[in-house]
């Protein structure tokens, strides 16, 4: 069996046993036409058939490309979708704020495609499946309560050169694999661009000082550069806030993140 072969069945168990704790049967994803949201709709259509539901939320700055290898993948995974457009609520608040930069649009963007996937996924008595990988979620390149949210994240261990991997293996469009990662948040947005290297350096690194454990020092000597090194682990250590739920303050003998803790999915 190959290595995406069994990670594949490993990750459409996780996804049945995961969504089946919770006591619901159906899931939500937020369909861009990229890669990541790509890879998680055609594992959730595999376990959960009609029960999947993908969602296009295209704003005016989603670039036609996207939507139409969106629409393919829909064709070709024969996946149920709709579309509902965060442009109006984006369109009000950039009136309203018309200093808006770059960054705040491309947050608030992302924050109002996710207020939206979990409404939808309320009405529908669904759970949204998460879309970040790995390589996102070290360097801490996502929005918090943004594109980070999700109930349920079956691709969040895999770097990003690896799902494009996975992505080959299951079929996924050329016309994704092959385009440049980017989260349409602003004109001409590229996620390799706003990092300065390709994921294929990026991962190099991060498996090394990740996985492996080496110190900075182990791993120049591999040859990798200091430069984006140095970007990396000042990014794996700012954006670890990111990563854990909010610190609460500790007032009691038994506090909820601190010392009142149970697993995820306890019954009585």
């Amino acid at each position: 069996m190959s290595k995406y072969s069994q990670i594949t069945e490993y990750l459409e168990c996780f996804l049945e046993n995961e969504v089946k704790k919770t006591g619901l049967s159906k899931v939500v994803v937020g369909l861009s036409g990229g890669l990541d949201s790509a890879v998680v709709a055609v594992l959730a259509e595999a376990v959960f058939k009609e029960d999947l539901l993908c969602v296009k939320m295209p704003s005016q700055y989603s670039s036609q490309n996207s939507l139409d290898d969106a629409d393919e993948l829909c064709r070709d995974f024969s996946l149920n979708t709709i579309t509902a457009s965060i442009e109006p609520m984006l369109r009000a608040y950039e009136k309203l704020n018309p200093e808006l930069n770059n960054l705040r649009k491309g947050n608030f963007s992302s924050r109002m495609r996710m207020s939206t996937l979990f409404d939808i996924s309320a009405r529908k008595g669904a759970l949204v499946l998460g879309t970040s990988n790995k390589s996102e979620l070290m360097l801490g390149y996502g929005t918090l309560y943004g594109d980070l949210a999700s109930a349920i994240n079956p691709i969040g261990d895999l770097y990003k050169s690896e799902v494009f991997e996975l992505a080959e293996y299951l079929g996924v469009s050329k016309c994704i694999i092959k385009k440049p990662p980017s989260a349409d948040l602003w004109d001409g947005q590229s996620d390799e661009a706003d990092l300065g290297y390709t994921y294929v350096e990026l991962d190099e690194a991060m498996k090394l000082y990740v996985e492996e454990r080496l110190s900075r020092e182990e791993i120049i000597k591999k040859g990798i550069n200091e430069k984006m090194l140095d970007m990396i682990i000042q990014k794996i250590f700012s954006n670890h806030f990111k990563r854990k739920m909010p610190v609460i303050a500790k007032l009691t003998s038994r506090t909820l993140n601190h010392d009142f803790n149970y697993p995820r999915d306890i019954t009585l």
